[in-house]
C-alpha cells in the first residue's frame, strides 16, 4: 500500500503579542494563497499585524492508516 500526501495551505494571521489565527480557508496551491495573502494587505493592516501562508497536510490524505478496513481481515504478513 502506497501512502500519498497531499499539502494544504491555509492563512495564518499573526498578531502583534504573539496570538495567531489560523483562518477557516484552505487552498491547493501556494500560489492561491500568495494571491489571497496580496488580496489581504491592500487592505490597511494595524502595526505589528502580519499575514501568511503556512502548508500542512491535507486531512484527506491517504495516511496509509486502516480506516475502512475490514476489522475481521487477516493481519497482513510481514
Amino acid at each position: 500500500m502506497s501512502s500519498t500526501i497531499a499539502l494544504v495551505w491555509y492563512l495564518v494571521v499573526a498578531g502583534p503579542q504573539g496570538g495567531m489565527v489560523v483562518l477557516p480557508s484552505t487552498f491547493d496551491t501556494r500560489e492561491q494563497c500568495a494571491s489571497a495573502v496580496t488580496e489581504y494587505q491592500k487592505q490597511p493592516m494595524p502595526n505589528g499585524w502580519s499575514v501568511s501562508c503556512i502548508p500542512s497536510a491535507s486531512p484527506y490524505a491517504d495516511m496509509g492508516d486502516d480506516e475502512g478496513e475490514d476489522p475481521n481481515a487477516p493481519a497482513p504478513q510481514q
